[in-house]
């Protein structure tokens, strides 16, 4: 005879287990404790085997009957259901193991020894707080370009456009992460350039939010490539030249005792002088003792060559940076003439005249590289300090720079 939710409901534990029979081999076991299982007894090859649907009441009796037919449908086609579920239930163990978060957690615990302890907060912070809640239960297998696109079109709407990107860059770095480790295979983030605006505009990106400047920097004291790439990464922004006039540079350029640097600027036929802070001028005699024998500061694989030209955007690309949407070696320059400016408060015709820009006069006279040469070599300074405090995450105010 069927049961019924009052029989169930009014069956009493006793010192025994017991059965209350249902159809088509479902039955209830009252335990002692007074915990009712569903059971569903069925064979398979002549061999008597049992499968559990839940505890009454969580599963009613519907819920029951409805998991008996599903799993008499699997007899039918000659599936035995309980394999069938254990199969069902590694599947998904193993899909949770292949999820993005773990595999981006993963991946993140592997760059704890090569970037600095800030650098992983933030970039774990911005995995839980903008990836993870839509991405992260998702199989990495299963990941497409749309998907992406929505994280970051969420983030880009709320109008952090450089986190956006961000996001996108650290985003493709876990799906590589999973392509090497056998779990992927493919990364749908490149199918994204462009899908949303570059967080800078003009021809070069660049970064001009001084926390983010902070946050690069600390990379940067934290990269693990070459002595003589680190130091091209630590003086570049705090020089801003033309990336080709800081990979060819050459020592007899230099005078440390002085803190200058005069090179021939080929782009607009001019010589230039460029102040050097004592910040860049310990790091060039750093890098001295290496390369000082030599005609180039920045060597290449062939000391008697620079360094390639890509060396600069190589090791941004390293350390996650996008170069086409982020930060290029160029964008030093776009960044240094925005702070300056704007929270330092450096007069425009004083930063023009350091980036070697060809600047008319009242009189129409060009570019002079001596002018203003007492306001650049402050400013210079100001600038390395400024940079430093950024660095070790001070809470900069903007500052007049009245020597500039």
């Amino acid at each position: 005879m069927p049961l019924t939710d009052t029989a169930i409901r009014t069956a009493k534990p006793t010192e025994k287990p017991y059965k209350l029979t249902d159809e088509k081999g479902l039955f209830l076991l009252i335990n002692p404790n007074g915990a009712k299982w569903w059971r569903l007894k069925f064979r398979v090859d002549g061999k008597e085997k049992l499968l559990s649907f839940g505890t009454y009441p969580d599963v009613g009796l519907k819920d029951a009957r409805n998991k008996r037919d599903e799993a008499r449908k699997l007899l039918a086609a000659g599936v035995d259901p309980a394999e069938n579920r254990k199969a069902q239930k590694a599947a998904r163990q193993e899909l949770n193991a292949n999820s993005f978060e773990v595999i981006a957690r993963e991946w993140l615990e592997g760059q704890k020894s090569l970037v600095t302890s800030g650098q992983y907060d933030k970039t774990l912070a911005r995995l839980q707080n903008d990836v993870f809640p839509w991405l992260g239960a998702k199989p990495v297998t299963e990941i497409s370009a749309p998907d992406v696109l929505s994280v970051i079109r969420r983030i880009d709407a709320r109008g952090a456009r450089y986190t956006a990107h961000r996001c996108r860059g650290q985003i493709s770095q876990v799906m590589r992460y999973a392509i090497a480790t056998g779990r992927a295979e493919r990364d749908p983030c490149p199918d994204l350039k462009g899908a949303i605006p570059s967080a800078v505009s003009g021809n070069f990106a660049s970064i001009t939010d001084p926390r983010e400047v902070g946050d690069m920097l600390r990379s940067f004291e934290a990269f693990r490539g070459t002595f003589v790439v680190k130091c091209a990464l630590e003086i570049a922004p705090r020089v801003f030249v033309r990336p080709g006039e800081l990979r060819k540079a050459e020592w007899e350029m230099f005078d440390l005792d002085k803190a200058e640097w005069r090179y021939f600027v080929t782009k607009t036929k001019t010589e230039h002088l460029v102040p050097l802070a004592s910040q860049v001028v310990v790091t060039l005699r750093e890098l001295h003792a290496l390369t000082g024998h030599g005609r180039h500061v920045f060597p290449g694989r062939d000391p008697q060559k620079p360094m390639s030209e890509a060396a600069v955007n190589a090791a941004l690309r390293r350390m996650g940076y996008d170069t086409k949407t982020e930060i290029t070696g160029h964008g030093f320059r776009a960044m240094a003439r925005t702070i300056l400016h704007e929270e330092l408060h450096v007069k425009p015709e004083v930063i023009e005249h350091q980036l070697a820009h060809k600047v008319p006069d009242a009189n129409g006279t060009a570019y002079n590289r001596t002018k203003f040469l007492k306001e650049r070599k402050a400013m210079m300074q100001l600038w390395a300090d400024y940079l430093d405090k950024l660095k070790a995450g001070t809470d900069v105010v903007s500052l007049h720079a009245s020597a500039a």
